[in-house]
């Protein structure tokens, strides 16, 4: 089976399962990067860090997120994953909700000047 696999400036995310009620990526963060911050309109998330320590922002408040630990990322919710280390963080990030395109994502603030 192929997988979708897309680089991003603070790392990589590749699809394992995109279907009508859920969408599953594993998502890789470079060292000393992190992802926007961000909310959704259309979907809620559920990330599991499998390597690496995360740090998560979640409207407004830090979290250190462990493997094998979970955060529940609400519908709306303002977000942003962040590796803090100086080695790769990997998580598993499934999505419920009604809508899973990359176009449901509402920017707040981007160290890549992403809009």
């Amino acid at each position: 089976m192929k997988y979708e696999v897309e680089s991003r400036p603070w790392g990589m995310y590749e699809v394992l399962l995109d279907s009508i009620d859920c969408k599953v990526k594993r998502i890789t963060v470079a060292p000393e990067q992190r992802l926007s911050y961000q909310s959704h309109k259309h979907r809620e998330e559920n990330w599991v860090v499998v390597r690496g320590v995360l740090s998560v922002i979640l409207d407004d408040t830090e979290h250190t997120i462990y493997p094998g630990e979970s955060i529940f990322i609400p519908q709306g919710s303002k977000h942003r994953a962040w590796n803090q280390t100086s080695k790769p963080v990997q998580f598993v990030e499934v999505q419920t909700g009604t809508y899973f395109g990359e176009d449901d994502i509402i920017r707040y603030e981007d160290d890549y000047k992403r809009e």
